[in-house]
């Protein structure tokens, strides 16, 4: 064997050691890489598995939320199975005093900053509430508007029935806010405890027109009608969501404080005639 022949196959020698190393070297480096990724997704799923959410979520809501949020209790039960949202609906000042009363409730949706205001003030809310909706008032009338009511000073025709809600709840506040606006004195035929009430007056033709919100009006549908009036303008009220403290499901309940302000959630409370916050 020549010179150049024994140097050339010493050459191919080292190179197939060399690859072979560089083999093995490749098929540890994979071996880890899946060992490491399984690891890694066992632990993704372990997570996965300990945020599973779980049991009921107990949400107290202004009377007007009672149809949105109901759709979106429903929404949220689906994303969440193996959850449950149930709701107590009612006049915002008589849901806070429940609350600082020790009522047990996860979630507190308020139709004014001075209602939610009697919740953290006592201590009782956790964190700043958030702003997640606005609302308008609106005048509803029985169906066609027999009366033919158009504007807020028509209602203080001594011939016309007409309720407002207490000036306890926020919607009997934005009432005498836009009222005062409008420099107008009303003495309604009754005063009732939230804004259903006040509608109820009027779908059961128990009265002749009600002060109430614009979500109310359309959910309504045929019911009542609508009558738009520029002083509501100056009474908008804010509608702030707070997780309540010691509340018994915080982590469901902080998931549906998250989908009450996501894009979906939003979608859900514009379509009901809530403004954006």
């Amino acid at each position: 064997m020549t010179r150049t022949a024994r140097r050339s196959r010493r050459t191919l020698q080292v190179a197939g050691v060399s690859t072979a190393a560089l083999l093995a070297l490749s098929a540890c480096s994979s071996s880890d890489a899946n060992s490491s990724s399984a690891k890694s997704g066992s632990s993704a799923s372990a997570s996965a598995a300990s945020t599973k959410l779980s049991g009921t979520v107990t949400v107290f809501a202004a009377a007007s939320l009672q149809e949105s949020f109901t759709t979106l209790g429903k929404e949220f039960e689906k994303q969440h199975p193996g959850t449950k949202v149930t709701f107590s609906f009612g006049g915002s000042d008589s849901l806070a005093a429940q609350i600082t009363g020790g009522a047990p409730a996860d979630v507190f949706a308020a139709a004014s900053p001075k209602t939610m205001k009697i919740v953290t003030d006592k201590g009782d809310g956790v964190g700043t509430p958030a702003t997640f909706v606005r609302n308008q008032l609106e005048i509803a009338t029985l169906p066609g508007n027999p009366d033919k009511i158009a504007s807020l000073k028509d209602l203080t025709k001594s011939s016309l029935k007409v309720v407002l809600c207490d000036r306890t709840v926020p919607c009997g506040a934005a009432a005498q806010k836009a009222l005062t606006a409008a420099r107008l004195k009303l003495s309604p035929a009754s005063y009732e405890q939230d804004v259903k009430s006040a509608l109820n007056k009027v779908v059961l033709k128990e009265a002749d027109a009600a002060v109430v919100y614009r979500t109310d009006v359309k959910a309504a549908g045929g019911k009542v009608q609508g009558v738009d009036f520029p002083e509501s303008a100056s009474a908008i009220n804010a509608y702030p969501i707070s997780l309540v403290k010691n509340a018994p499901n915080a982590e469901a309940a902080k998931a549906f404080i998250a989908l009450v302000q996501s894009a979906e959630g939003q979608q859900v409370l514009t379509g009901a005639g809530f403004l954006k916050p």
